[in-house]
């Protein structure tokens, strides 16, 4: 089944300004300062379906292995829908873009072996939201494969984050904030935190506000699949 549609959703957000920046700096990053290494981490052994939440421009997509059966991705900006539905033409498995929100993500519950959440809680309206409604498309056992940047450095650079998450980022940066804990916010969740590790990109030269991130994996706990 198709799921592919290009008309924004009800929880579309648009940044055209920043969304035509990241297109074209993202493919750098990933070439020239680590990106597309981690991106493979991130995806390595995932199999079934899988939900990607804030796909973007669909850099992931050529880093799934042959044994996921299917990706719908959601992405509520338009002009990175679009081009994410580019990539997705060229995936080596079966993806699905889809307008739609973290926080409202138009898919039916329990369906999906797998969450990705790449470089998206940071700029989430709602943290606490967008994570239970993974935790409610999620099977139980399912899993929660995690790249996300956030808090860290020394306490001058956690003010730095801090003080530029209250003042100028936010709206530079397409909604983005320096100063989140990924980490903490999926425990709050309530999922069931695996291996995980720091690491800082770019792995060489000066350490940046937005270096500072995280790769691992979390579970949905057992149980009887939420119903909201």
């Amino acid at each position: 089944m198709r799921l592919g549609s290009e008309a924004p959703g009800p929880g579309a957000v648009r940044h055209p300004v920043f969304a035509r920046y990241y297109a074209r700096v993202s493919v750098g990053a990933d070439a020239r300062l680590g990106f597309a290494g981690v991106r493979g981490r991130l995806l390595a052994g995932l199999s079934g379906r899988v939900l990607e939440v804030g796909a973007g421009n669909g850099l992931n997509f050529a880093r799934y292995p042959a044994t996921v059966a299917q990706v719908v991705a959601v992405e509520p900006e338009p002009l990175l829908g679009r081009l994410a539905r580019e990539s997705a033409r060229r995936a080596p498995v079966p993806v699905d873009v889809v307008p739609g929100a973290a926080e409202a993500l138009p898919v039916e519950s329990g369906a999906f072996d797998a969450v990705v959440l790449s470089l998206v809680l940071c700029s989430v309206r709602d943290v606490a939201r967008a994570l239970e409604e993974a935790r409610r498309v999620l099977r139980p056992g399912g899993q929660v494969r995690f790249f996300e940047h956030g808090r860290g450095g020394g306490p001058a650079m956690r003010l730095t984050q801090r003080a530029l998450d209250r003042t100028v980022w936010p709206a530079l940066a397409g909604g983005c904030h320096l100063a989140r804990d990924p980490v903490a916010a999926l425990r709050r969740a309530g999922f069931e935190l695996g291996p995980y590790r720091g690491l800082a990109l770019p792995e060489r030269g000066p350490r940046l506000p937005a270096s500072y991130c995280v790769l691992g994996t979390a579970w949905r706990p057992d149980g009887t699949p939420d119903a909201s």
